[in-house]
């Protein structure tokens, strides 16, 4: 890409000379404007014609950073640089006879008196006319090299080779190395000047190597760039001239050019003013890199898209896309800790579990409980699909030790596949995942088929409902298993807790109970195991506590077992798991409802308010909440119930028990076996209880659980408050949700909330 410009006539080139920059201090400011940066521009005449100036430039600045006539050279260095073959340059028989006529034309216009600094600049810009900007500047620079090296050479050498003695004698560099100390300011200036040379040369060579599809002259990012980078290359130019003639004045000027001051001030001058257009030309380089980046990034996001969208043999194009092509062996074997190739995965199943590095301890644990289930022991499953760790790390902050000790901690836990390098996850992928697969906090487990289609968006929800039994993990496998599920004990409790899986074989009853409200515990309790014992039934009670099972459950838990009120479950995982099964049930059931049904329309501004962005909690309320930042719609919306939710017993079901849950109410369910249950709120549950003596009667003909449902009816009134705190990608539920128990929509808040229990 050439570093082009509008051209305008070229002005006639001055001829007056002077030693030093004195007198020329007006010229700091006049040459921006606008009338000079026109007579720039009009030097501007390229002929096409391009060469790769950074092999010529890599020998320029190693000449310049060792042209100093202060550096000591020692044979031993002497021979390693004449042996240095990285000084090659294809192109520099062309452009050595350009830079020797720049370097005389320099040298000669610096020696006469009254040297115009402009003039020479504009002069030199006419020699390079038919040249790009960033070759003006290098070749210009290469000249500098030339003449300063040849002085800095000879005044290096002059003690130890005959030649360079001689040459110095002529320029009388010995008188000059004298006043070395007086000198040094102003040489100091001078390397000062040709560092800041040096960086904004190399500034103006990296716009040329943006590459042009994404960022041609054309583009508003360059635009500005090539109105900048004329005044740069003038002001670059105009420095090497100043320098040039700093170099001059040293040779047999004496010793008041010697002692003079004035000449390093201006030349620190020039090196700020170089520095700021560096500073100003980086901010830009940025800028256009950022915009690339974003471009590149944006067609590997619609590259994977397409990849998805597309039908394949098998899943190698999708899995390389994914885990880096560019590796070999970019995945890690859970088991062996090796590093082996996605090759392993061609054909398979392939589970994509996608999370970020704050994985709770008990999801992982219970994942990793189901997967060894179907992966060891000699079973049926064994190896029919494989689970593959693509993890999602915040790119605004840097990949640093803490994240990798939290990665290998993690990853040390996983049995299945994981990435090598997790920073190596091109952003496209985690952009695609992000709005593809809406991941945003909850972990997802995606299904690939064999051929890499996505056949279940996310099968945590299969995983956690029912394990291996949900494989191959599709969506239609999912629907056929709810189609086959009726609301019973076994799928409340699943085989969590083996002691609850053999009473239900036993026929015994059982009450799993939830809340945190320790006098209620102590009342319910006590009582119907009083009642329980009067009417002589064999009951087992267990406590599941909360969602989210923190210190208060704990404490909760710890007062149970130390009072001995009934069973616990004292391992937070199995707590969790309950939960995180009737969440599960909850989402599997909408979205299939979704499916068969249709999308509801969702709220607009006339019914309820919907406050777009991620959140870390949405709740879903009816009623008026009682804790949180609550952003309130119209509670009366007016729709009818979508059609099927008001059918679905099993989602009614968990609806209510994740009800009670949110708004801390306690609750319980009662069970013979496992498909006779009775579910109720705590409270009304306990005062029935209270009055037992009023219904007892009925327990002997009826049986104790008709006797309660019986019992319970008087309780059950249209007055309620029911709030459904869902976790934060209850986004993904597009549906209206309902009431469980009037059947009617709920209206939908945002809930803030930190709970730090």
């Amino acid at each position: 890409m050439a570093l082009t410009t509008t051209s305008a006539t070229a002005p006639t080139m001055a001829t007056t000379h002077r030693p030093s920059l004195r007198g020329e201090r007006h010229l700091f400011s006049a040459s921006d404007d606008a009338i000079v940066m026109k007579q720039i521009q009009g030097t501007h005449t390229p002929d096409g014609r391009d060469f790769d100036v950074k092999p010529l430039m890599r020998v320029v600045e190693d000449g310049l950073r060792r042209a100093s006539p202060t550096a000591v050279v020692t044979q031993h260095a002497s021979v390693e640089l004449l042996e240095d073959k990285g000084h090659q340059v294809e192109s520099i028989e062309l452009l050595s006879f350009t830079i020797h006529r720049i370097a005389s034309e320099i040298s000669f216009k610096c020696s006469g008196s009254g040297n115009d600094a402009h003039a020479t600049t504009v002069g030199i810009l006419h020699l390079l006319s038919t040249f790009d900007w960033d070759a003006k500047v290098v070749l210009v620079m290469a000249a500098l090299a030339n003449n300063y090296g040849q002085f800095g050479l000879t005044a290096q050498l002059h003690a130890v080779n005959p030649l360079a003695k001689s040459i110095a004698t002529l320029k009388q560099l010995p008188e000059l190395l004298e006043h070395i100390e007086v000198l040094r300011p102003r040489l100091d200036a001078v390397n000062n000047l040709i560092k800041a040379l040096i960086d904004v040369t190399w500034c103006i060579i990296e716009f040329n190597e943006l590459p042009p599809e994404h960022m041609g002259a054309e583009t508003p990012e360059m635009q500005v760039a090539l109105t900048h980078i004329p005044t740069a290359v003038y002001w670059t130019i105009r420095s090497i001239i100043a320098c040039e003639s700093q170099i001059t004045g040293l040779i047999g000027l004496g010793h008041d050019y010697i002692s003079a001051t004035t000449e390093a001030w201006e030349l620190s001058s020039l090196a700020h003013k170089v520095n700021n257009i560096q500073g100003h030309l980086t901010k830009q380089l940025d800028h256009c890199r950022r915009n690339i980046k974003e471009k590149q990034h944006w067609e590997a996001f619609q590259a994977l898209e397409r990849l998805f969208d597309t039908t394949h043999i098998d899943n190698m194009k999708i899995l390389r896309a994914l885990f880096y092509s560019k590796d070999e062996h970019p995945l890690i074997d859970g088991v062996t800790k090796k590093r082996v190739s996605v090759e392993l995965l061609r054909r398979k199943i392939v589970m994509l579990f996608i999370s970020d590095l704050d994985i709770s301890k008990e999801e992982l644990f219970v994942l990793v409980q189901i997967y060894n289930e179907t992966h060891h022991g000699g079973q049926a499953l064994e190896r029919r699909y494989e689970v593959v760790w693509l993890p999602i790390v915040d790119r605004h902050h840097p990949w640093d030790l803490t994240k990798e000790e939290r990665y290998n901690r993690l990853a040390s836990d996983m049995p299945w596949y994981y990435p090598n390098n997790p920073s190596m996850i091109d952003p496209a992928v985690v952009r695609y995942v992000r709005q593809a697969w809406r991941f945003d906090k909850k972990p997802l487990m995606v299904v690939l088929d064999p051929q890499g289609k996505v056949v279940c968006p996310n099968a945590l929800h299969m995983m956690w409902i029912w394990g291996s039994l949900a494989f191959p993990f599709t969506s239609i496998r999912e629907e056929a298993l709810w189609k086959e599920e009726i609301w019973r004990l076994d799928l409340l409790v699943d085989e969590i807790d083996p002691a609850i899986v053999q009473a239900i074989r036993d026929e015994r009853y059982i009450c799993l109970y939830g809340g945190e409200d320790v006098n209620w515990i102590k009342q319910f309790t006590s009582l119907l195991r009083r009642i329980s014992q009067e009417v002589g039934i064999p009951l087992e009670m267990v406590y599941v506590g909360k969602s989210n099972p923190k210190e208060r459950i704990k404490k909760v838990i710890n007062m149970i077992s130390t009072e001995k009120l009934s069973g616990y479950w004292q391992d937070t995982a199995m707590v969790w798991f309950f939960w995180v099964r009737l969440e599960s049930m909850l989402h599997s059931k909408m979205q299939l409802h979704e499916k068969s049904f249709g999308t509801i329309p969702r709220h607009d501004h006339n019914h309820g308010a919907i406050v777009p962005g991620n959140f870390g909690h949405s709740a879903i309320t009816h009623g008026n909440p009682s804790h949180g930042a609550i952003v309130p719609g119209n509670p009366h919306s007016g729709h009818e119930v979508p059609n099927g939710l008001e059918n679905d017993q099993i989602l009614l079901e968990v609806m209510s028990l994740l009800s009670y849950d949110s708004g801390g109410h306690p609750w319980a369910v009662i069970a013979h076996g496992s498909l006779d249950l009775v579910r109720y709120d705590g409270r009304k549950l306990l005062e029935c209880l209270g009055q037992f003596e009023a219904w007892k009667e009925r327990v002997e003909f009826e049986g104790f659980l008709p006797a309660l449902r019986g019992a319970l009816e008087p309780y059950h009134t249209h007055e309620h408050c029911t709030r459904l705190i869902l976790p934060g990608d209850a986004g993904r539920i597009k549906e209206r949700v309902v009431c469980a128990e009037c059947k009617k929509p709920m209206e939908k808040f945002v809930l803030y909330q930190c709970c730090n229990d």
